[in-house]
């Protein structure tokens, strides 16, 4: 069958190769991929950045944004139902694992779907743990793909509300950085909870940002200064200068989440201050949030559905570009919505 593949470490080695059948195990559930998200940790396996492969294995199957069907009945789930499955999987030996938050493994050694030891869904079968995999309603369709990020997203608010819950604190402004999928999900997201939105990125305008009554605001005419303090600021453009200026941007007891990732190499200046005066006697927080777990991919079905019937349309629109998984090179360079790969209809 046909797969998207790369050998992890090397530029220019991604391409479409014919690899062997699916082998269905007792106690699996076989599933046909849709479609898979492309996103930007994709593109920097595809570049060669990180990415391992499986064991004993040179290639690695891309794809963790999967949205898929199900092929024969078993184990609780039958044939044609709508399915997407969790990214990352247990070490197997730590404290997190083993309370069932493979998110916050302590010790790296998890295995994710399409990124790490573990092949991914951008090819025709897939066989699933049943475990792992996360229902779909019909009602929803191909923006099933969206949960992915949408759990990312979701995990990211989980905490804000565990940190921001260990004193008196109420989430009234929030301002979101970036208006990518993940940004714009994450500004959704919140809205859905009647929160005060700013977000801001580089392009002149965004009509989905405003239809779900959120402010944009376009950062080549705004500095984010002038747009006052908030309760949360959620860094997700990937820009390291943005990630320390969030922490200037706080209200008191305010948090900032990291969920961009800018792997360049450079100094980020942060004047003095903020760190060591503003941040400790406002009780200001500063967190990075990676993947989810499996309450974080129930949240962001639902919270999906609720998107869906609170602005029709909005989820279709954010998925901009849908080609075959031949021409995947157009799925890696397009940038602002979300791109998906077109595995069967």
């Amino acid at each position: 069958m046909l797969a998207l593949v790369t050998q992890p470490g090397q530029t220019d080695t991604t391409r479409i190769e014919d690899i062997p059948s699916v082998d269905v195990r007792e106690g699996e559930v076989l599933v046909r991929t849709l479609e898979v998200g492309v996103c930007g940790t994709d593109r920097e396996i595809s570049e060669g950045l990180f990415g391992i492969a499986p064991e004993n294995e040179r290639l690695l199957v891309l794809g963790h944004e999967a949205l898929a069907v199900v092929e024969r009945d078993g184990y609780g789930f039958t044939r044609g139902q709508l399915v997407t499955a969790t990214v990352r999987r247990s070490c197997g030996h730590c404290i997190a694992c083993a309370e069932n938050a493979p998110d916050s493994c302590l010790t790296g050694d998890y295995s994710e779907r399409g990124i790490a030891r573990l092949n991914g869904y951008a090819r025709e079968l897939v066989a699933e743990d049943p475990e792992e995999l996360v229902v779909i309603p019909t009602s929803l369709g191909r923006s099933g793909v969206l949960a992915e990020p949408s759990s990312i997203c979701e995990r990211a608010l989980r905490h804000v509300r565990a940190i921001g819950g260990r004193q008196p604190w109420q989430l009234e402004r929030a301002l979101v950085i970036g208006a990518g999928a993940i940004g714009v999900l994450m500004t959704f997201l919140l809205r859905l909870a009647e929160i005060e939105v700013w977000t801001a990125s580089l392009e002149p305008e965004n009509e989905l940002v405003e239809r779900c009554g959120a402010h944009y605001v376009s950062t080549r005419d705004t500095e984010l200064a002038e747009l006052g303090r908030f309760d949360l600021v959620v860094e997700a453009a990937g820009n390291a200068p943005l990630m320390a200026q969030a922490l200037s941007l706080l209200r008191r007891s305010s948090i900032a989440c990291l969920l961009g990732i800018d792997p360049r190499k450079q100094k980020i200046e942060l004047e003095g201050p903020v760190l060591g005066v503003d941040t400790i006697l406002e009780n200001r927080v500063l967190f990075g949030s990676v993947n989810a777990q499996r309450q974080d991919w129930l949240a962001a079905v639902s919270d999906l559905e609720r998107a869906r019937d609170r602005w029709p349309e909005a989820l279709e629109q954010l998925v901009q570009l849908r080609v075959p998984l031949d021409r995947f090179a157009e799925a890696f360079e397009h940038r602002g919505g979300k791109a998906t790969l077109v595995l069967s209809d």
